[in-house]
């Protein structure tokens, strides 16, 4: 089988509006950010498969002959990736020695590869010598969708290696990307790598790192928005630790304890989400300093919301003041209770402004990104135009 060298990208993502309320039925709006992970494939001489992933301290490699045995019976059609297969699941757990109860990162990234490559190339029942190597921009474990994004560059990698989708043509474009049929198929493999790693996830990350843009996500559909604006974004992260779990079991008991005032808050939530849905359509045009002062509003809005449902934190509140102290607009993304937030920068912010605010947040404890929301999805690159502090980290494997 000839494998051909390539380079493929995924963003992250964060959450404009209606988390938590998601979980109750509402209008979340998922949007990617141009924070992106980068995977690199190529062949490699040594009868070795090795994967490589210094952002999480772990590298591996194993002797092709010795993942042979671990080949399913039975080579799902590649178009059919719907339910995950458990058996083969265990057998990888015993293969890399790993106990029901582990669950870490690294452990939880080397099952998804090892699942996904295994299943791409079962028909062919030939397994070929390669070494994938993978640099995020992201930080992992901060609900920016990191393992979506490396699931997603995995399945477009693996499955254009195996020929089970094209291999876009990227010269002279810096980038190219697939048909919506063949990014179905790498979502719908993605899907499976973040079953792996998360259980039961929604959906919403790995169709976000496949599509990019912003997508809206409602009782379980998952719609893009088209032709949306990029918006431009300080992300910061306060590291301060949060359960996931804790945090939507927590809003569950309010409602449950208060429902005639919590009910309304949550369709309040609904009415933030639908109203920015229809302000970024209206965007589409001729965005107006109108459209960035109702965006700002309803984050204000939004986040006095999610204080009152229970995931606020005292770190964001810092976040908060600090970028209000500067006429900018913050609220939490994702779980709340400490991880991230999200600031919006209008077009003609000034540059000492940002940095201010990135100093003063960073003095904090914080780390901070200048980045932007809105970014495309899946794509491969040309080697000429991957950014060279990525090549770098991605040459040296």
């Amino acid at each position: 089988m000839h494998i051909e060298e390539r380079i493929v990208s995924a963003p992250g993502k964060a959450i404009l509006h209606g988390e938590h309320a998601v979980v109750h039925g509402k209008v979340a709006l998922a949007v990617s950010l141009n924070l992106r992970t980068y995977l690199r494939l190529k062949p490699s001489p040594t009868g070795k498969v090795s994967l490589n992933l210094p952002n999480i301290n772990t590298f591996l490699s194993w002797d092709v002959t010795s993942l042979q045995s671990l080949l399913p019976d039975h080579a799902d059609d590649l178009k059919n990736a719907k339910e995950l297969d458990m058996d083969l699941v265990a057998r990888l757990r015993g293969f890399i020695g790993v106990t029901d109860g582990m669950a870490d990162t690294s452990t939880m990234a080397v099952l998804a590869f090892l699942y996904i490559y295994l299943n791409v190339f079962a028909e062919s029942r030939l397994l070929p010598s390669l070494t994938v190597s993978v640099w995020s921009e992201l930080p992992t474990g901060a609900g920016l969708g990191s393992s979506a994004a490396f699931s997603v560059c995995l399945a477009s990698a693996l499955l254009s290696a195996r020929g089970g989708i094209t291999s876009p043509v990227v010269e002279p474009e810096p980038t190219a990307r697939w048909s919506e049929e063949e990014m179905e198929l790498i979502n719908a493999w993605a899907f499976l790598g973040e079953k792996i790693i998360h259980g039961n996830p929604s959906g919403v990350d790995n169709a976000v790192g496949t599509w990019g843009g912003i997508l809206r996500y409602h009782a379980g559909k998952i719609t893009p928005l088209s032709r949306v604006p990029m918006l431009r974004i300080l992300l910061t992260n306060t590291k301060v630790p949060r359960s996931t779990k804790v945090l939507v079991a927590g809003v569950k008991d309010k409602i449950n304890k208060f429902p005639s005032i919590m009910t309304p808050v949550l369709e309040s939530i609904d009415a933030v989400s639908c109203t920015c849905e229809r302000t970024l359509m209206e965007m589409t045009g001729e965005p107006t300093p109108e459209h960035y002062s109702v965006l700002e509003e309803l984050i204000d809005i939004n986040q006095h919301h999610l204080n009152v449902i229970g995931v606020g934190h005292s770190s964001l509140d810092t976040l908060c003041r600090v970028t209000l102290e500067r006429g900018l607009h913050s609220k939490l993304t994702g779980a709340g209770g400490g991880g991230c937030g999200i600031t919006l920068l209008r077009p003609d912010t000034d540059c000492s402004v940002i940095q201010n605010a990135i100093q003063e947040l960073k003095d904090c404890g914080y780390d901070c990104w200048e980045t932007s929301i809105g970014a495309p999805g899946v794509q491969q690159h040309s080697l000429s135009t991957v950014k060279d502090d990525v090549l770098k980290v991605l040459n040296s494997y």
